[in-house]
């Protein structure tokens, strides 16, 4: 709320867009003029740059940018009145400049922007360094007596911090860029592999578009002056301007593409000639919305039928196989027609192919080459496709005659008749307890965790002692709910599922939310953050939570507005405890158990315990 001492800047309403800010500076607005606003008031709501990136770029940065390259080759007329160039510029870039040996990205983190070089250079380490190096130090596991202690040391206070150990900024406050130099750069990089990328090389983009981690660590080579440029602008300029769509994709099948093809089997034989021919024919294609979540969250209280119609297809069961397609990123879902609708059979994730087992049917036996299966996007994904002429003329042949008799015969190549009824369903589908149940983890989106929580509620005796044993692990802080959406007799309980594709992680400003080391967790460092937010608005899970924390006495902390210090707080899988997570090994029924629901085939396994 504004007062009258303010009323003309128009900072008072953060916000609010201009149009708005001059509705309320005039009075247009209903019921509000500027002495009498009230909570009733309508506002407009929120755009996405009514705060920029940064304030490093105006009017002036802006037409100098314009008039170099490769903007300068950009044409103003492809982008949208809505999302105009300038605007991209302006409102999705910053400008960073770095000393000599300044992090710029460190292996592992997952950042959400790419950088482009305008002055200077940068030095790509292909080694890996030191994690103390990084700035990470490595989980250490309590003892065996440290464990046993918790029992009787845990504080009273709930969200009890130290002295030294709260960070006191405000909620509000923009965090800018982190300048973290490197120790004895020297030394460390004397002895690994390095490429030194120079002004006008632009790198970070995959994995700010792929959602995946950085997968090396770049340093500032002399004084560096990068553009920052976050992953909306850059979907956008890839989205609006085909000159950028094809440099990004350019990189990636030079940087990226024959790497993860060669972690294939079937690629494994192929020489260099013939890896550049498939790496160059093959397709990028992304579905869905990048931010999902947000569109989720809105959706999933529909029918299934809704939410099904808003999943788009990739390829359509009766369709002709034009291509093998890749999971490069996200998770899909594969279903079969049946009766007047469709019924979910699997799910696929990074790295899973669809189409191999219509490819062999079709080499070995002649049968059409069509889809057997629907496949469509969950959220955001990325997938390449190679296309069918050079899946037939380069890739079968490499295959052993056994290898692909054996994906001619799985149960995910049953070929479509056109004399099957649709009222006769797929022999994979029988067991409707199992299908409605994998049917039920596929909409809740469940499927992306590693570690996702599954009680068994006709085992489950309502004890808790796995929220105890929780607290007891925690300072006595429980980091789950035992409640969660329940299908039949199973419960996904609200914890944190440590999921493949961690959208919490994107937006987060200090990093603060990270995988571990160790392990892969996904856990937060309680210092570093800042209590803004970005993580638990991100989850479509709900299983991050922010919390006021206190001192010895139980009084809040606050800053210097009295507005109270946050800390975001979820299950950390107890990367630090001896055993693993407490909740499991404290269950005295066995009811409880962490599921990698990312693997299709891990769900069956625990049904079948």
């Amino acid at each position: 709320m504004a007062d009258s001492k303010n009323a003309g800047d128009a900072s008072a309403f953060p916000l609010l867009s201009p149009e708005t800010v001059a509705a309320v500076k005039s009075g247009g607005v209903a019921g509000a003029g500027v002495g009498n606003l009230t909570p009733s008031v309508s506002v407009g709501r929120p755009e996405r740059w009514d705060l920029p990136f940064s304030d490093t770029i105006d009017d002036r940065v802006a037409d100098e940018l314009l008039a170099c390259l490769p903007f300068s080759k950009l044409d103003p007329a492809n982008f949208p009145r809505n999302l105009p160039l300038r605007g991209l510029l302006r409102n999705d870039c910053r400008i960073v400049d770095l000393a000599d040996g300044e992090f710029v990205v460190r292996a592992g983190d997952y950042g959400n922007s790419a950088f482009f070089i305008l002055e200077g250079a940068v030095q790509v380490v292909l080694d890996p360094l030191p994690a103390a190096a990084l700035g990470r130090a490595p989980v250490r596991q309590k003892t065996f007596w440290e464990s046993l202690s918790q029992l009787w040391t845990r504080p009273r206070i709930a969200e009890l911090r130290r002295l030294g150990k709260v960070s006191v900024a405000s909620a509000n406050t923009a965090t800018p860029f982190r300048h973290i130099p490197l120790a004895d750069i020297p030394h460390l990089l004397n002895e690994r592999r390095t490429v030194r990328l120079e002004a006008g090389e632009l790198f970070g983009e995959i994995a700010a578009l792929g959602r995946i981690p950085r997968t090396s660590t770049i340093l500032s080579a002399g004084r560096t002056r990068l553009l920052e440029i976050r992953w909306q602008g850059l979907r956008e300029l890839r989205r609006f301007d085909p000159e950028w769509k094809d440099r990004l994709d350019r990189l990636y099948r030079e940087r990226s593409l024959s790497v993860q093809l060669k972690q294939m089997p079937w690629f494994a034989g192929l020489d260099e000639a013939t890896m550049k021919v498939i790496a160059d024919n093959t397709r990028f294609e992304t579905y869905g919305q990048f931010d999902w979540h947000g569109t989720y969250r809105a959706l999933k209280a529909d029918s299934a039928a809704n939410l099904l119609a808003h999943e788009p297809v990739i390829v359509r069961e009766g369709d002709y196989l034009n291509g093998l397609v890749i999971v490069r990123g996200g998770f899909t879902r594969l279903s079969r027609r049946y009766n007047n609708g469709e019924r979910t059979v699997s799910y696929m994730g990074k790295g899973e192919v669809f189409g191999l087992p219509e490819f062999a049917r079709h080499r070995l036996f002649g049968v059409p080459l069509v889809a057997s299966h629907t496949l469509r996007a969950l959220g955001y994904v990325d997938v390449l496709v190679i296309p069918t002429v050079i899946v037939e003329r380069y890739i079968l042949p490499q295959i052993a005659a056994a290898e692909l008799a054996r994906h001619a015969a799985s149960h995910e190549a049953a070929v479509v008749n056109e004399s099957e009824t649709a009222d006769v369903p797929p022999a994979e589908i029988q067991d409707e307890a199992r299908a409605s149940l994998l049917e039920f983890m596929v909409e809740q989106r469940v499927i992306n965790g590693t570690a996702t929580m599954l009680i068994d509620l006709n085992r489950c005796t309502r004890c808790d002692d796995c929220v105890r044993a929780c607290a007891s692990a925690h300072e006595n802080n429980p980091r789950f709910v035992r409640h969660g959406h329940v299908h039949d007799n199973i419960m996904v309980a609200q914890a944190c599922m440590h999921c493949i594709d961690p959208v919490c992680m994107i937006g987060c400003p200090t990093g603060a939310i990270h995988r571990s080391l160790a392990g892969g967790e996904v856990v937060i460092n309680d210092q570093s953050c800042v209590g803004c937010s970005t993580c638990a608005n991100s989850c479509p899970y709900e299983n991050i939570q922010m919390v006021p924390v206190r001192d010895d006495r139980g009084d809040p902390y606050v800053d210097h507005r009295k507005q109270p210090i946050l800390k975001a707080t979820k299950c950390d899988l107890c990367v630090d405890q001896i055993g693993g997570p407490a909740c499991v090994r404290a269950c005295p029924h066995d009811a409880l158990a962490r599921v990698p629901l990312n693997d299709s085939n891990a769900l069956d396994q625990w049904l079948q315990r």
